[in-house]
């Protein structure tokens, strides 16, 4: 049987059961090389129907939690432990909200001490900047 003709046969009522590397890539607003990227390096473990990958809804929903981790900052090495916990049937799930809890305290922490960083910077330049136009108005009296 062809990888194509085993994607087609395994098509559910308006949703996929199954996708092609090309259509998740597409779906999911990534590229087939970043999909591949996460399987080289383990997050993602797709069938394979000779050369051809196949994902299923578990490696759908497992590159959805990584694409969104990777927007929040999460190294691969985070993301593959965060996958990890789940287990083979979510019985490590509150390892992994616990994990979450943790991890989000952190990233919230670390942002409001950038946040009080670059606010102290804006306040540096109003200052700078008013005494650059004060300076630039009495040089224009001239």
């Amino acid at each position: 049987m062809s990888a194509e003709t085993f994607l087609e046969e395994h098509r559910g009522d308006g949703e996929s059961e199954v996708f092609g590397i090309a259509e998740l890539a597409r779906e999911l607003q990534t590229t087939a090389r970043a999909i591949r990227f996460y399987e080289e390096k383990g997050l993602l473990r797709p069938k394979r129907i000779g050369t051809t990958r196949v994902y299923g809804r578990r490696e759908r929903a497992r590159l959805t939690l990584i694409l969104r981790a990777k927007s929040l900052g999460l190294t691969l090495r985070e993301i593959g432990e965060y996958l990890e916990l789940y287990g083979r049937r979510g019985e490590g799930r509150k390892q992994q909200l616990e994990m979450v809890v943790e991890k989000t305290a952190q990233m919230i922490e670390e942002l409001r001490e950038k946040r009080a960083a670059m606010d102290a910077t804006i306040d540096e330049l109003k200052v700078i900047r008013r005494a650059s136009q004060r300076k630039l108005r009495a040089l224009s009296k001239k």
